[in-house]
């Protein structure tokens, strides 16, 4: 079997590279090899190349530049989606889509379960649901995976940002007030890979959410990185992490303030309990460590 990774160089991408093997060749085409920006590129490689799996891990993640670059943003998170789904309904293949807890409002203190009322707050939020409705909306095969605050042990992240912050200052302020569960790149391409099976044979489909287990805010995730670290012997120069409200850290495009998600659906569809979020912070942070 044919499998497509779309954002191979990705976080998530580099993970379902790697997990995804087992079922196939993979095809991992760089930014050189396809623009996926240019909708006739991505229709001839499909017509090249004809996948039976998409694995769509390409997006627009830039969330305040998309305010700025709404086209783009629309063309990778919504008109890109929308492409696979259509090829995958023509050519009777099967595709894994992801997506944001962006595309929820972030009122309210609950969890949001899949049936939740949606409603993004910005540019990207916007292109995120509109990439979703357009899978829905094709009726090809497939399974969306919606997640949140996602993290690995390579790439730009906020774990890594914070540790290098935390070896330059002694003091930092993060945000308190959004809380959610931050979800390494990995455990998405685990669940991802346990998924294709049942994809595959038509006993799995629509959305379902995939975070760790339990929840906390950035600044929480902040202070949890700096105590995993340093009992990990890692040497950190902060001495002082200050909590604070969103208003006093302004960005060009608004945040969710609740970004909880409720797993129970995905846990029950595959027979699996997903990890705590210091569970997974723990063995992501340990293999970042290790590597330096």
């Amino acid at each position: 079997m044919k499998i497509l990774v779309t954002g191979a160089t990705g976080q998530v991408g580099f993970e379902l590279v790697r997990s995804l093997s087992v079922f196939g060749e993979i095809l991992a085409p760089s930014r050189d090899e396809l623009d996926l920006s240019d909708a006739h590129a991505v229709q001839r490689y499909l017509e090249q190349q004809q996948p039976q799996l998409i694995a769509n891990a390409a997006a627009y993640t830039a969330v305040d530049n998309a305010e700025q670059e709404p086209e783009l943003a629309d063309r990778l998170n919504h008109l890109l989606p929308k492409q696979l789904a259509e090829y995958c309904l023509d050519n009777r293949a099967a595709l894994i889509h992801f997506s944001s807890d962006y595309v929820y409002p972030g009122e309210g203190d609950k969890p949001y379960t899949e049936d939740s009322k949606t409603g993004p707050l910005s540019e990207y939020g916007r292109s995120k649901w509109a990439g979703d409705r357009a899978v829905i909306g094709s009726s090809c095969n497939h399974v969306i995976l919606r997640t949140s605050w996602v993290y690995s042990a390579r790439g730009n992240n906020f774990m890594k940002t914070m540790l290098r912050l935390a070896k330059e200052r002694e003091q930092l302020s993060i945000v308190s007030d959004q809380v959610g569960a931050p979800t390494p790149a990995r455990l998405l391409a685990q669940v991802a890979t346990l998924a294709v099976p049942a994809l595959l044979e038509h006993e799995l489909t629509g959305v379902f959410h995939v975070a760790p287990r339990g929840e906390t805010s950035w600044h929480g995730f902040a202070t949890a990185i700096f105590e995993q670290a340093q009992a990990h012997g890692h040497s950190l120069a902060v001495q002082r992490v200050e909590a604070i409200p969103t208003a006093s850290y302004p960005t060009p495009a608004r945040r969710p303030l609740n970004s909880r998600l409720s797993v129970d659906k995905i846990e029950q569809a595959l027979n699996i309990t997903l990890p705590t979020w210091q569970q997974s912070l723990h063995h992501t942070l340990t293999e970042y460590l290790d590597g330096l």
